[in-house]
């Protein structure tokens, strides 16, 4: 049935909506018509049964008789929604205005239902009548607790935004007052809208709210920087008047001063804005301002850049208007003119360019002494700018805190007056500058030695020394420490290694004999002599002939300094004098000193030397005595050579028997593995004497630190010494002593251990599973049954000792099956 129907048929007379089929329910209704049970029975009779217009009819009724029933309203009111949802508010206008008739005269009683104004608002959303939507949803508002609000703001924002213009700024601007955490979607709203000014004033009270939190998670800084993005795009649009306004240069000011970091990107952002207002000259200054305050390179890349493109941009447009005007044959002066200016404003600051970068560097530390070098540089042949930069250096550098070399800056303004031919200014300029605190005496010294150097260019002989000697001043008895840091560098610099080494060079040079002598003197005197002091002091002695006096130069220098410098000044010393040739007696107390306190670490060499003197100019035994001592105190690295030097030259200045009782003390002495060395050494040496038995008797001692299987070299000579020289039971003897050492060893738990981990990480090629032990085993077989073998008590020729053995003694030991 058409919607226009039902309306029709409620103005018929009840009789003729009211069946026999009703009369239950009607009487239901007159029994107690206040109750809202029967209509609701009766109604969902209805809603089974009837038509359309008997359910409209039956609803109308429930609702005049039960005007404050919530619950008939609401089924009434979405029973006549629903009937014209599909229709066309436009076209059906008629229909609607009577729905909202119903809703307006449910409101009457029911204002105060949240559920009700839903309805009807979403009701009203559906047509084309914008005004009276906003106007109920006003209504809604203040009929409605703030409690319920909500659940119109769900909806009226969508309607504002649907409607756009003024009426969503306005109805956004009420929203705020309940709900100032959504300002960003009302930003972007006058965004949209092009309400720049007030778009920046809401970020702005947001931006000074502590308390605001931003729902997209965005950081303070970030919406700092939407809004100076905006204000800079759109920076014609800007109402930037004193009431009203925004003062746009203050804000993006006071990120300049807050946000460090981004102090390029705000630099170039302000002179942007005054550009696009088509303040040309104001964005110029920007830029200059920028460029000379920024502290960073980066931001003056960044500035720098955007400043050179700007004016790039304008001689462009210059050049073009030029250009036209030129086509059509027209002169104007004044803005050639122009054009001429803005070149040569271009040119002078790419001129600038490596001035300003390097004003940057030097606001980053203005005590960088590197890159005021740098600033000289620059200048080139402009004397005046030079000299106003190094005193603007000197003036600003903090000498205590200088980085890079202080003193060189002040040598190089000396060294500018220098080439100018003005030596009088430039020894001004070193007057000032050996009175500068500077953090190190290194530096100080630096200082004198630069002027010193300058006279010496200049062939002031005189004056250098004299400089010099005014650097070196000091009290007769100097107690003061050249380390503390509490005293001044002049105060100490006259304990500077350095500056007395350049005065001794310089008077050297210049000054006589006794004048040299006197600064050495007075080195030793202020106990700042080092090892190349004692040396050069002595040969320069001696290069005068002046020996004793230099051999006293070293001893005052072995009283100096101890080990291990002193072992260089033994070894200058004695070598020196011993090629002096002076007395044997002499030279004999002297090695004797040397050795006194020596530690055994430098032992060597001395006895050594004191050894070699001994055999050249003193007496053999002596020489032998010394280097019998010399085994007791040299290091144990260097124990064994000694023992091996020692061996040699008993055995050449006595022979080879001498050399017994200091074998025998080097076994002892040394560790296993070089008493075995030695041993086999000792073993060679008696066989040569032919002594065989006490050759095998030092094979049989060695054997007890042999292991068969880490020394198998060992047992390979005593085997082949048994073969040349040995019979039948020595060989045997020596078989069983080396299984005994065997055994001994496999017992030992550190060395199981050792050849365990050994085995496990090499294995033979080959046979995987093979055994130390069987490969012993088969060599000791091969050695029992070597072709060749004669016992002492001889033979007959031919026959091999295996038969010899057998055909004389029946009972003999089988030596294949020794270890079966």
């Amino acid at each position: 049935m058409a919607a226009t129907e039902v309306g029709k048929q409620q103005a018929q007379p009840d009789l003729y909506l009211v069946s026999n089929e009703d009369s239950v329910y009607e009487q239901d209704i007159l029994r107690d018509p206040t109750r809202v049970k029967p209509w609701l029975e009766y109604i969902d009779f209805k809603t089974r049964h009837g038509s359309l217009i008997e359910r409209a009819f039956v609803m109308e009724r429930a609702c005049m008789t039960l005007p404050r029933s919530y619950k008939l309203w609401k089924l009434y009111l979405t029973f006549r929604v629903k009937h014209i949802s599909k229709l066309n508010p436009a076209t059906h206008a008629a229909e609607f205005r009577k729905v909202n008739a119903l809703f307006e005269k449910s409101l009457i009683l029911l204002h105060k239902m949240p559920v009700i104004w839903e309805m009807y608002l979403k009701f009203l959303m559906k047509q084309p009548l914008v005004t009276l939507t906003r106007r109920t949803f006003d209504r809604a508002l203040r009929a409605l607790p703030i409690t319920q609000h909500n659940r119109i703001w769900s909806l009226y924002l969508p309607f504002a935004n649907a409607a756009s213009g003024e009426t969503a700024v306005k109805i956004w601007r009420r929203y705020m007052q309940v709900h100032p955490e959504d300002a960003e979607d009302l930003i972007e709203l006058l965004i949209l809208r092009g309400a720049y000014t007030e778009a920046a004033k809401r970020y702005i009270d947001i931006l000074n709210d502590t308390r605001f939190t931003s729902k997209h998670g965005k950081g303070h800084y970030e919406l700092w920087s939407e809004m100076v993005e905006m204000l800079v795009e759109h920076a014609p649009d800007i109402d930037t008047s004193y009431e009203n306004g925004v003062d746009v240069e203050a804000i993006i000011r006071s990120g300049i001063i807050r946000f460090s970091d981004q102090r390029g990107k705000l630099w170039v952002g302000l002179a942007t804005y005054w550009i696009r207002r088509g303040s040309f000259e104001r964005a110029r200054d920007v830029f200059e301002e920028g460029i000379t305050t920024v502290m960073t390179v980066r931001d003056f890349t960044l500035i720098f850049d955007a400043y050179a493109e700007f004016e790039e941009s304008i001689i462009g447009a210059l050049m073009d208007a030029a250009t036209t005007r030129a086509g059509k044959g027209v002169e104007n002066e004044e803005a050639d003119l122009e054009l001429d200016i803005r070149m040569m404003r271009f040119e002078n600051l790419m001129d600038r360019r490596p001035f300003l970068l390097n004003d940057v560097l030097l606001r980053q530390n203005p005590n960088n002494v590197l890159e005021w070098e740098k600033r000289v540089a620059l200048w080139g042949d402009k004397k005046a700018e030079v000299v106003q930069t190094y005193t603007d250096a000197i003036a600003t550098i903090n000498p205590k805190r200088a980085v890079g070399p202080f003193h060189q800056l002040w040598a190089n303004y000396a060294k500018f007056y220098e080439r100018g031919g003005d030596l009088r200014n430039a020894r001004i300029i070193m007057e000032k500058a050996v009175k500068v605190p500077f953090k190190s005496v290194a530096e100080l010294a630096d200082m004198w030695i630069e002027w010193a150097e300058m006279e010496l260019r200049n062939e002031n002989f005189d004056d250098a020394v004299r400089v010099m000697a005014k650097a070196i001043q000091a009290p007769k008895r100097s107690n003061v420490d050249y380390f503390d840091e509490t005293l001044s560098p002049q105060q100490r610099v006259h304990k500077s290694w350095k500056l007395w080494s350049f005065y001794v060079d310089l008077v050297e040079s210049v000054s006589t004999l006794d004048e040299v002598k006197k600064v050495y003197e007075r080195i030793f005197e202020l106990r700042i002599a080092t090892p190349q002091t004692v040396v050069n002091y002595a040969n320069l002695l001696e290069e005068h002939k002046y020996y004793e006096e230099s051999f006293k130069v070293f001893e005052r220098g072995l009283d100096l300094f101890s080990y291990p410098v002193a072992f260089e000044l033994w070894n200058l010393y004695l070598t020196k004098a011993v090629d002096r040739k002076i007395g044997i007696e002499r030279l004999r107390d002297l090695f004797e000193q040397a050795v006194e306190d020596c530690p055994p670490k430098f032992a060597k060499t001395i006895y050594l030397m004191y050894g070699n003197l001994e055999e050249e100019r003193g007496l053999a035994r002596h020489a032998m005595r010394i280097y019998e001592r010399a085994t007791r105190a040299v290091a144990d690295e260097d124990r064994a050579d000694m023992f091996n030097f020692y061996i040699t030259k008993s055995a050449s200045n006595f022979g080879l028997p001498s050399t017994r009782p200091i074998y025998e003390r080097a076994i002892t002495a040394l560790p296993d593995n070089e008493a075995k060395e030695m041993c086999l050494k000792f073993a060679d040496m008696e066989k040569r004497l032919g002594e065989i038995d006490r050759a095998r008797a030092i094979y049989g001692h060695a054997s007890q630190f042999c292991d068969p299987r880490t020394n198998a070299d060992f047992w390979s000579k005593w085997e082949q010494f048994e073969v040349q020289h040995g019979n039948e039971d020595t060989f045997k003897e020596m078989l069983r002593i080396k299984r005994s050492v065997q055994a001994k060893f496999n017992t030992d738990v550190n060395f199981i251990a050792s050849q365990a981990l050994a085995r496990s990480l090499q294995k033979p090629e080959g046979s995987p599973g093979a055994d130390t032990t069987d490969a012993m085993a088969a060599l000791e077989k091969q050695s029992s049954t070597l072709h060749g073998f004669v016992a002492s008590s001889t033979g007959p020729q031919g026959t091999t000792q295996r038969e010899e053995v057998v055909a004389s003694n029946p009972d003999a030991i089988d030596i294949d099956n020794l270890d079966d």
